[in-house]
C-alpha cells in the first residue's frame, strides 16, 4: 500500500478509464470497456497494462456516447461481465492511489459496483492540469495531450488505438501524470497533496 505521505514520484499509481453507454432514460449508465495502466516511480509502465471489453446486453447506448461501441456491438454480447473480470480488476486497483482524468465516471462506476470496497485515494489529472496549466484553453484529455506535446508518447505507449478507447485513454492520462510528476518543483509533492487538489 502506498502511504499518503509518500512522495508522488516514488509512488505506484493505477490509472484507469471506463468507456460507458452514456445516459439513456430508463437505464443505468454501464461500462462497456475498462483500461488500466500503472505509473511507478514517475514513469508509465506499459507492461503492466490491462484491458477488457465488458458485456452490457442489448441495452441501448446514448447516441452521442463516444467510442467504437457501435462496431463492437456483437463482440460486446460475448464479452465478460464486470463481475467476471472483478478479481483481476480489484487486484490492480486495491491498495494504491487511483488516477483518472475527471474521476467522476470511474469513481461512480466502482462505487456502484463495489460499494463496500475501499478504494483510493483518487487523483484527478483534470484538476492537476487546471492547477499546473491554468491558461490551457481546453482541459479535455485529448486536448491536454496535444497541448503538452505528449501525442507521440501516447502513440508509442498505445499504438493502433485512439481517443475514447479505454486503454488508449488510460495511457493518455498516465502520460499526463508522468509529465506532471516530472515538472520542476514537483519533487516533494506527496500522494496526499495530489489527491487533495
Amino acid at each position: 500500500m502506498t502511504p499518503a505521505y509518500t512522495e508522488a514520484r516514488k509512488a505506484c499509481f493505477t490509472v484507469l478509464d471506463f468507456e460507458t453507454t452514456g445516459s439513456v432514460p430508463g437505464y443505468a449508465v454501464e461500462p462497456w470497456q475498462v483500461g488500466l495502466v500503472r505509473v511507478r516511480g514517475g514513469r508509465v509502465c506499459p507492461d503492466e497494462a490491462y484491458e477488457s471489453l465488458l458485456r452490457i446486453g442489448d441495452r441501448p447506448f446514448n447516441p452521442r456516447a463516444p467510442g467504437r461501441h457501435a462496431m463492437l456491438r456483437e463482440v460486446l454480447r460475448d464479452a465478460p461481465a464486470l463481475a467476471e473480470v472483478w478479481p483481476d480488476l480489484s487486484g490492480r486497483i486495491s491498495g494504491v492511489p487511483l488516477v483518472a482524468h475527471h474521476v467522476g465516471t470511474e469513481r461512480s462506476v466502482l462505487r456502484r459496483f463495489a460499494p463496500l470496497h475501499p478504494l483510493g485515494p483518487w487523483v484527478d489529472t483534470l484538476v492537476l492540469v487546471r492547477w499546473a496549466y491554468p491558461s490551457l484553453r481546453s482541459k479535455a484529455l485529448a486536448d491536454v495531450v496535444d497541448a503538452l506535446g505528449l501525442s507521440g508518447r501516447v502513440r508509442e505507449l498505445c499504438p493502433d488505438r485512439d481517443a475514447h478507447d479505454a486503454l488508449f485513454d488510460a495511457f493518455a492520462c498516465a502520460a499526463v501524470l508522468e509529465h506532471l510528476l516530472g515538472l520542476p518543483g514537483w519533487e516533494q509533492i506527496t500522494v496526499q497533496a495530489l489527491a487533495g487538489r
